[in-house]
């Protein structure tokens, strides 16, 4: 609860029950009016959808030690980072924000006009995940807008510093764009915005899963929105999709197993038995969303900065392979594939030519198993006996 001002109509050192009603009422209307000026702000500012979620240890966020413990999230070590005390940052915000009263979570579509990957087959080109595509990197491009909605709340908040709690009587506010120590999809449903679906993405009824989140942590105890139903039913279309069996039961994903977390976040060597699993995806899968029923007639966004870069939707995986480092670095530039790094984008680009059944792939694979990077080299000279063996 918050503490109302000190009020002048007094009897004895206490305030008037009549007058502190009115008072608290006053105070609550505030809220309910700061909180309609964010979501109005995040709906200005492009977000398709907004929502305000408390800051409680949701059971969704007491599985999370577990899964870090049966080592689900692979080399991503971020994701297990303690505090001083030892608590995994990311299973409560009262370790890591303890002033935090509300979350703010804003969502905006990046789907585009374009066909899904379960849609195409063609053996010599590879497929990149369909956030990828954008012009911009959307950690960039949500971050703007989310920024432009953290100003409008302090601006509505104004000199009332008696709306903050007793601990924290300052305002204080953090965003993120997936890089705080929050599962952020969590706070999405208990925000409203959609369900967590069993391919452990965010759904939306009218939206679908292509969502980017952005959250704003606030000291404010807004007025919060009621958790979305889950819609998923008895529906398991991702988890018999997914090609590594990365989806372990509905709504648990083995990070080890997923071909996103291998062709992105994964260094190095990509043990041999994952290897045709991935197919011809190069950086990131969206099978899991590409067969989800909520996705049939998912929108198209209007955001210019989500629209895809010519040469992304299936790209040409001798491109790929053969891109040097200038080149890599020009056409990433802005772009969120920089995280797989070259060499790792080279690999994936060798490994999907193995799994291409494409013959006509045999040249330059022989050249690349003398490549100078090892993992590339290695990798190609797989690809050469996968392809081979096809061939008997």
């Amino acid at each position: 609860m918050y503490k109302p001002r000190k009020l002048s109509h007094v009897r004895r050192g206490r305030p008037r029950a009549g007058v502190l009603a009115r008072a608290e009422f006053a105070q609550l209307k505030h809220i309910s009016q700061i909180t309609t000026v964010v979501k109005q702000a995040a709906r200005g500012a492009g977000f398709e959808l907004a929502g305000v979620a408390p800051v409680s240890d949701f059971d969704e966020l007491k599985y999370f030690p577990e899964w870090i413990q049966a080592g689900h999230a692979g080399e991503m070590k971020y994701m297990g980072a303690r505090n001083e005390a030892g608590e995994l940052k990311r299973a409560s915000l009262r370790s890591t924000a303890p002033w935090t009263r509300s979350v703010i979570v804003c969502a905006i579509n990046y789907n585009t006009a374009n066909p899904y990957s379960t849609q195409v087959d063609d053996s010599d080109r590879g497929w990149i995940s369909r956030y990828a595509w954008s012009r911009e990197d959307y950690h960039e491009a949500v971050m703007r807008r989310l920024r432009a909605v953290e100003d409008r709340l302090r601006d509505s908040v104004g000199g009332q510093d008696d709306l903050a709690t007793a601990e924290t009587p300052a305002l204080q506010t953090r965003c993120y764009v997936d890089t705080g120590p929050l599962v952020e999809r969590v706070y999405a449903k208990y925000a409203g915005v959609g369900w967590i679906g069993k391919n452990t993405c965010i759904l939306n009824q009218k939206l679908g899963s292509w969502l980017f989140l952005g959250v704003i942590l606030t000291s404010l105890e807004l007025e919060a929105d009621l958790p979305a139903p889950d819609r998923c039913g008895s529906c398991t279309r991702c988890i018999d999709a997914c090609p590594t069996d990365a989806l372990i039961a509905p709504y648990q994903l083995d990070s080890n197993k997923c071909i996103s977390y291998l062709t992105i976040e994964k260094r190095g060597a990509i043990c041999e038995g994952m290897r045709e699993g991935i197919g011809r995806h190069v950086f990131g899968c969206d099978i899991c969303q590409d067969v989800c029923p909520w996705n049939r007639k998912a929108p198209a966004t209007s955001a210019a900065e989500f629209q895809a870069r010519d040469g992304l939707v299936n790209p040409a995986l001798e491109w790929l392979a053969e891109m040097s480092v200038e080149e890599f670095r020009e056409t990433f530039r802005a772009s969120p594939i920089r995280r797989a790094k070259r060499s790792g984008l080279r690999r994936n680009a060798v490994i999907a030519m193995g799994n291409s059944g494409n013959r006509e792939f045999l040249p330059i694979l022989i050249k690349l198993a003398a490549d100078d990077d090892a993992v590339v080299a290695e990798n190609a000279r797989w690809a050469v006996a996968k392809l081979n063996e096809s061939n008997l």
